[in-house]
């Protein structure tokens, strides 16, 4: 078939194709792609005319323009917004459109965030650790040896080729002293696993922010000073907190500081085993073998704290069950 033969074939079926899409917007949009599209039909009619005569190319080129005009005014003088509208008749356009409900912040993530915005406004940057680790970061640079219980099965989830998922994010902070020198202070935000029975105050997964502040001449009322303005920021100026002795294998001396919850209720009692106290953070100074497993001078000293997200949550939004936290039921989602 010759060229000019092309041209009028072409320009027959798009007249016949058009009639039957006159009232649908759609087809006349797939159409106008067919036809006058980088790769539609008229397009390839001027790519072919390369191969025509030179004596005739210009007659031949004339008539491949007017049929590309004569397709493009056709589409101008359609009226698409009336194709559409008939397409649609049938839609009620009285009827209330479908409510879509927006998305919510876990309130995990909001608490972790806003922990974390208090601890940067006074200094501390983030560092983020792993959550797979080895037994050096996770045990023995931290003073935990080898026969000490926590490193026992029924605490810690052990994976192949002696990895395992962090029990705290206390490891980070090898990570970060290995490859700094102090001054040191940074916050570690992140999960941390442990084979713990699910219950009303614990799961076997949890969020912890890892505090660390090295430098010299760091004492315990350093850290106090800092927890107790934290606590306020957080909680409010009239926060009650206390510290309490405690023992953790990379700090010495150790506590642990709670947060007053109340007993005004059979939860309040039940969350707090009658004592109206809700424990959310372990802290102390660090232990002087943590330092030397890092290398670090014996004159510098530092303090150490790790918060519990899912504790702090409970407190600051009422929740009686850390399980809540974990179901996905977007009816609790939706109240945050």
């Amino acid at each position: 078939m010759s060229l000019l033969n092309k041209i009028d074939s072409i320009q027959n079926k798009f007249s016949s194709e058009l009639s039957s899409a006159t009232n649908d917007s759609l087809k006349i949009s797939e159409l106008y792609n067919k036809y006058l599209g980088r790769k539609g039909l008229v397009s390839v009619l001027f790519s072919e005319l390369s191969n025509v005569d030179s004596k005739e190319k210009p007659i031949v080129g004339q008539k491949i323009n007017l049929l590309r005009n004569n397709i493009q005014k056709t589409f101008d003088k359609l009226d698409l917004n009336k194709a559409k509208t008939n397409s649609t008749s049938n839609v009620d356009l009285t009827l209330p459109g479908n409510h879509f409900f927006e998305g919510n912040i876990h309130p995990i993530t909001t608490v972790l965030n806003d922990i974390s915005d208090i601890f940067k406004s006074i200094g501390f940057s983030v560092f983020s650790g792993n959550e797979i680790e080895d037994e050096f970061y996770n045990f023995e640079a931290l003073n935990i040896p080898k026969h000490h219980p926590s490193r026992d099965m029924q605490d810690t989830y052990y994976l192949n080729n002696k990895k395992l998922l962090r029990t705290h994010t206390s490891a980070s902070q090898i990570h970060f002293m290995e490859n700094n020198t102090p001054p040191v202070k940074i916050i570690s935000p992140g999960r941390v696993y442990r084979n713990e029975d699910i219950s009303v105050r614990s799961y076997c997964l949890f969020h912890q922010i890892e505090g660390l502040y090295v430098d010299k001449n760091v004492s315990f009322s350093d850290l106090k000073g800092v927890m107790e303005y934290f606590s306020k920021k957080y909680f409010g100026k009239d926060v009650k907190i206390r510290f309490r002795p405690s023992y953790f294998p990379f700090t010495e001396p150790s506590a642990e500081m709670d947060i007053y919850w109340g007993l005004e209720s059979k939860s309040d009692y039940r969350i707090t085993k009658g004592t109206g106290w809700l424990e959310i953070l372990g802290c102390g100074m660090v232990d002087p073998e943590v330092f030397k497993a890092v290398k670090y001078d014996s004159s510098v000293t530092g303090y150490a704290f790790g918060l519990g997200i899912e504790r702090i949550a409970m407190l600051k939004y009422g929740i009686t069950d850390i399980r809540l936290l974990y179901e996905g039921d977007i009816r609790f989602l939706r109240q945050f």
